[in-house]
């Protein structure tokens, strides 16, 4: 600092001292020239700086100082003074100077004066995602997903039985090539109170209804209805109600927020981490709650499934419910065996008594499946179950094994009750390279090996969803490949991956006389940029057993080996959150000798182009 700078600095703060002296002076002279502390003696008041007595005692008369040096000699002597006496020169507060209450906004209002609010806007504070409550500690959100699809494909498609729109055509596979246009509108309205940061709510109402509208198109007629004259072309609509439930929160059973709710309507439900046995949308009640800061999670629950819009695959609570009853007890552990993993037991009874005709929307029959002896039956299955989920170390691993057992009024091809006893497992271990990841994927669903013995050991599960070897990227997991010549049904159905021989996942009941399933793949995911994420995988797929096929096809020498399922995936979120997603997939599956004996000898793919924008 230059050497005028500093003086003027000095000058400026000495004036400051000196006007704050006049103002202490002249408040002691209002005060008699006396201060007092709370509970402390009174103390003299300093003069001010142009008091008679300062003047007198500079000067030896009764007159103002003169001189700049006479005023600074003055101000340095009342530092000193200062320094001794620790007597703020500020005033004392007056009674007067304190109001009453004011009433302000709550804690989550407070900061409205800030910005304007926008209620299109997700990124901020905003009244419809639940940010500040509607009033006292009630919330309101609001979530709005507009879920695009678009698939080409080429699918085993059998020429129409009864008729044919290609003449000439008399082989029995016919054209597969199909378009697919499938468009979802997903409203999530959530009302619920309390303050959710640390703790479940009090109390939640939840609806979810879907508005669906989709398109097909094939080449071969008898393929969108039973009915031929209704063309290679169908286009539907429906509405379903996914979720609408109440949750209330029973009680904290700790400090950390442990806690027990139970939760009664249409709600989702998923069984195990990946999906296997039973992920889907039923009504029914739910006990849930942690206990130990969440160490332990438990499910306790009653289902009743609901029927399927048959295009749609969304809920239909327009027919009456299913007898189809799921019950449910689940534990989740973690850290039991290793630090890092999730252990979780579950036991889950099926009781399906569904034993009469049913036709789907499109004129098909759905109950009991048209296979073997097409006889109305019903099932009683439990299902034992054990699954871990997270890391050794470096190695990230999921895995699933399940055994059931129960007893079926007829069977599939035998005209008696059988025993089930089936058996699955699926595992995927991962390893992470930076933004690199790399994926082993391995599957076994036991077969029957034979369907006209009193046992029936082909594993099926409830309502399944896979997410292993690539999820709907993959061919096999994505499309439903119909046994064309063994009866209506599909090796596998779609978003499935046991080839359960059923009419449909939505609508069919369980088959447990089927050929079963073994796959291993490996996978990569690579996050390329922050925004883009590119997935590959290959599968081998092989039969288990194949004497149900050959038994349904009435044909020998089916060989065990599906084939390889191969695929590339992209997703792009150029906000680089959830907001907006665009996905792009190609699939395609190399026959082996067990799927060219089944079908044509070609390679069936599939395109997939998905928009998802969510609010």
């Amino acid at each position: 600092m230059k050497p005028n700078s500093l003086f003027a600095s000095l000058t400026v703060l000495g004036t400051l001292m000196l006007v704050s002296d006049l103002a202490a002076a002249q408040n002691c002279a209002e005060n008699d020239g006396r201060r007092r502390r709370p509970g402390q003696a009174a103390i003299e008041c300093l003069p001010a700086v142009d008091s008679p007595s300062v003047n007198s005692q500079q000067n030896g008369t009764d007159k103002t100082p003169t001189s700049t040096g006479q005023q600074d000699q003055i101000i340095r002597r009342q530092a000193q003074q200062r320094r001794t006496n620790p007597v703020s020169p500020l005033p004392r507060p007056q009674l007067s100077d304190y109001q009453a209450s004011v009433p302000v906004p709550d804690r989550w209002r407070i900061v409205d004066s800030l910005y304007e609010e926008r209620w299109w806007d997700p990124y901020n504070r905003n009244l419809l995602k639940g940010d500040k409550p509607l009033y006292d500690d009630w919330f309101f959100s609001f979530t709005g997903i507009w879920d695009t699809v678009y698939e080409s494909r080429t699918v085993p498609t059998p020429v129409g039985s009864s008729s044919t729109g290609n003449g000439g055509k008399l082989d029995l596979i016919g054209n597969g090539e199909q378009q697919f246009f499938n468009q979802n509108l997903l409203m999530e309205f959530v009302y619920y109170k309390g303050n959710t940061t640390f703790k479940p709510p009090d109390l939640e109402f939840r609806f979810l209804p879907v508005v669906n509208y989709n398109r097909l198109e094939l080449q071969e007629v008898q393929g969108v209805n039973a009915n031929p004259n209704d063309g290679t072309t169908r286009s539907d609509s429906h509405i379903g109600i996914q979720g609408a439930f109440v949750d209330y929160h029973l009680r904290n059973v700790s400090a950390n927020y442990d806690f027990d709710s139970v939760r009664v309507g249409i709600q989702p439900f998923t069984n195990d981490f990946r999906g296997f046995l039973f992920n889907d949308s039923p009504v029914g009640v739910r006990l849930f709650g942690t206990r130990s800061n969440n160490i332990f999670q438990y499910n306790l629950g009653w289902f009743r499934r609901l029927e399927k819009d048959t295009n749609s695959g969304l809920n239909d609570v327009g027919q009456s419910l299913r007898d189809d009853d799921i019950f449910v007890a689940n534990l989740y552990w973690q850290d039991l065996f290793k630090k890092g993993l999730i252990s979780q037991f579950s036991v889950l009874h099926n009781r399906n008594n569904e034993d009469a005709f049913y036709y789907d929307n499109n004129d098909f029959v759905a109950r009991p499946a048209s296979i073997g002896l097409e006889k109305p039956r019903s099932y009683q299955v439990t299902y034992l179950g054990y699954a871990v989920d997270g890391h050794i170390g470096r190695l990230n691993l999921s895995a699933q094994a399940y055994y059931a057992f129960g007893d079926e009024s007829v069977g599939t091809f035998r005209d008696a009750s059988t025993d089930i006893q089936a058996f699955f497992f699926a595992m995927e271990p991962s390893i992470d390279f930076d933004w690199f990841r790399l994926r082993s994927s391995f599957v076994y669903a036991s077969g029957d090996s034979d369907p006209f013995d009193d046992k029936s050991t082909g594993f099926d599960a409830v309502f399944e969803n896979p997410l292993i070897a690539g999820a709907d990227t993959s061919y096999w997991i994505r499309q439903a490949v119909p046994l064309i010549g063994g009866g209506r049904v599909a090796l596998s159905g779609r978003n499935g991956i046991l080839p359960s021989l059923r009419s449909s996942k939505e609508q069919g009941q369980a088959n447990f006389a089927n050929p079963g399933l073994r796959m291993a793949g490996l996978g990569f995911d690579a996050d390329v940029l922050p925004t883009l994420r590119v997935s590959g995988n290959w599968n081998l797929l092989q039969f288990d057993d194949t004497t149900v096929l050959e038994t349904a096809r009435n044909q020998g020498g089916v060989d065990r080996t599906l084939g390889q399922d191969i695929s590339l995936s992209a997703i792009y979120r150029p906000l680089n959150s959830q907001n907006i997603i665009l996905r792009g997939s190609y699939s395609r599956l190399l026959p082996g000798d067990g799927f060219k004996s089944l079908f044509e000898d070609e390679s069936p793919d599939y395109f997939l182009f998905n928009l998802v924008l969510t609010y």
